[in-house]
């Protein structure tokens, strides 16, 4: 084969394996090398290898690491390691690589194929160190028999499987905290395994949408929580009702969030059911939950139905806690909002308000919490002028700073006031 022909193939190899050129070169040179060795090497040398992509050439080294008497092993150390080894003392030492360790320096087995003495090794590189390796080139061969040639195709195979796995690993570990697209192959009691490429995807299935059905073939879009390495290559940890999901599927649908003209700040989410998203706009001008909702509902619709129909609510973010709060309680109308100490508030909601504020089973107000992270106490109006009247309502922060003021200041040093302990539920 010709370097035009030899280069071309290179180039189709690594774009169909998604691996580097380079480093195809160095796995085709490193299987070379283990090819010259069986052919014309001896045992315990170490040889490498280099090939020119530009020029096709072919070059071998034998490698020895430079040492100083003072680094080798006498003779009678030697005799001694090997009647350690006979005693069961020492069963990890080869008959050709003894090795012992005393303190901090390491002493070895002379092997002049390995190693080369500092003073021959200075005659061939003068600037060259103890420990360094020297390259000694040999003669250049491209006659190799059978059994070598077998060597290098079977090395060529080995290596571009392992760089598949470490480039699939090093991708999939970058994207952690995105949305792949996967395909479902397997369908299994606690866990579905997704084709997303280059890497095995797993659902397990506590990150499955509650009620979801998946079946072979079916298309669908997933968080990357993590990647693992596994003997088979690695391993994509996925979820479906990871919160920031929602916040990844926006993203594809909405131009505006790509540009930081739109931020997500926040999301509560119970998976499979409903969905609070809080945005804000970086731009005068433009209408963030619009820019969500899209013309006709089209961009929301496109993520519920990834979703399998989740409800969204999209509200507008406040920095004041008082405006967010009444946002986030969406649908439902407030009257009014009562920041209280300790990351509380009681909210006063119209009579007719109080069963939509609250939600089934508690949902909107639960949402609405987690999205803003206050304990929220919902009263109806009626409600609110009831404890009003009795004095059962808790202080407010300024209050409480004006009750703390008077204590202060007082004569007595006492101040006698009467307050409700228990904190607002979380309805």
């Amino acid at each position: 084969m010709d370097l035009k022909s030899f280069a071309s193939a290179i180039t189709e190899i690594a774009e169909e394996r998604n691996i580097p050129e380079d480093k195809l070169y160095e796995i085709i040179a490193e299987a070379i090398a283990s090819a010259y060795k069986k052919e014309y090497g001896k045992k315990k040398q170490k040889i490498t290898a280099s090939l020119e992509n530009k020029t096709g050439e072919l070059l071998f080294w034998q490698i020895k690491q430079v040492v100083t008497p003072e680094m080798l092993l006498t003779e009678e150390e030697i005799q001694e390691l090997k009647d350690k080894r006979m005693q069961g003392e020492q069963r990890t030492i080869s008959d050709d690589e003894l090795e012992t360790v005393e303190g901090e320096e390491k002493k070895i087995r002379f092997n002049p194929e390995r190693h080369i003495l500092l003073v021959e090794a200075r005659e061939i590189e003068p600037e060259i160190k103890v420990g360094e390796e020297l390259k000694i080139p040999l003669e250049t061969k491209d006659d190799f028999g059978r059994i070598a040639a077998q060597t290098a195709k079977q090395v060529i195979l080995q290596k571009i499987r392992e760089v598949e796995k470490e480039e699939a690993y090093k991708e999939f570990s970058d994207r952690e905290g995105e949305v792949v697209s996967g395909i479902v192959q397997r369908v299994e009691k606690n866990a579905i395994f997704f084709d997303i490429g280059r890497a095995s995807g797993i659902l397990p299935y506590k990150e499955q949408i509650y009620g979801e059905t998946y079946r072979p073939s079916q298309r669908l879009k997933l968080f990357v929580l993590k990647t693992e390495v596994t003997p088979k290559g690695p391993l994509v940890v996925l979820s479906r009702i990871y919160p920031k999901l929602i916040s990844k599927l926006f993203e594809l649908e909405v131009p505006e969030i790509g540009a930081k003209q739109v931020i997500v700040r926040a999301i509560a989410r119970e998976a499979g059911s409903r969905s609070k998203v809080a945005v804000s706009a970086e731009e005068d001008g433009i209408d963030p939950i619009g820019a969500l909702v899209g013309q006709r509902g089209s961009r929301i619709t496109a993520v519920i139905n990834e979703l399998g129909g989740e409800k969204i609510d999209v509200i507008l973010w406040d920095e004041k806690p008082e405006k967010f709060l009444a946002n986030a309680l969406s649908p439902a109308k407030v009257l009014e909002v009562r920041v209280l100490p300790r990351n509380r508030a009681q909210v006063i909601i119209p009579d007719d308000q109080l069963s939509l504020a609250i939600g089934k089973e508690g949902q909107n107000v639960r949402l609405a919490a987690k999205l803003t992270g206050w304990k929220i106490d919902v009263r109806s109006l009626a409600q609110f002028e009831e404890d009003k009247k009795e004095g059962r309502l808790p202080f407010s922060e300024e209050e409480e700073i004006a009750n703390a003021e008077a204590l202060k200041d007082s004569d007595t040093g006492s101040v006698e006031v009467e307050v409700d302990a228990k904190e607002p539920e979380l309805q």
